[in-house]
């Protein structure tokens, strides 16, 4: 078992739309998270990440850096050390961590910001019509 925490040492967001200007609808958030590295101290793995969050247009860009924390088992933790060395790719327990982590802090900085939040909200469906109308019989 692995237990990773994540620590954001580097924020920074900007907002590029003129402020009294509405934000376009359908914009396109994209966001894209790079393991930088796997350096085993002690008897964890330090892991650095960057997570670039950007909106297509361009009215805002979100960058967050940071470092996750790998502990649990010895022989788990090789093996991420040796798959990252040989260009494999991470655990998905990391990635969903770092993602988690990064984006609640982003949808803070979107807030402040006045921009779409980088996480698709929960909408409701439009009512759906039937496809033809059905006589009533109730008299």
């Amino acid at each position: 078992m692995i237990n990773v925490s994540v620590r954001i040492n580097y924020i920074s967001a900007e907002k590029f739309w003129e402020h009294d200007k509405p934000i376009p609808p359908g914009v396109h958030i994209s966001t894209n998270i790079n393991v930088v590295g796997v350096e085993r101290k002690d008897d964890v793995l330090d892991v650095p990440f960057v997570v670039n969050i950007g909106y297509t247009p361009s009215i805002a860009q979100i960058n967050l850096k940071g470092h996750a924390i790998l502990s649990g088992d010895k022989a788990e933790l090789e093996r991420i050390q040796e798959d990252y060395q040989k260009q494999r790719p991470p655990p998905p327990v990391l990635i969903q961590t770092i993602t988690n982590a990064s984006l609640i802090e982003a949808t803070f900085l979107s807030r402040t910001l006045n921009i779409p939040p980088p996480i698709p909200l929960p909408s409701m469906p439009p009512p759906q019509k039937p496809e033809k109308e059905r006589p009533s019989y109730v008299g």
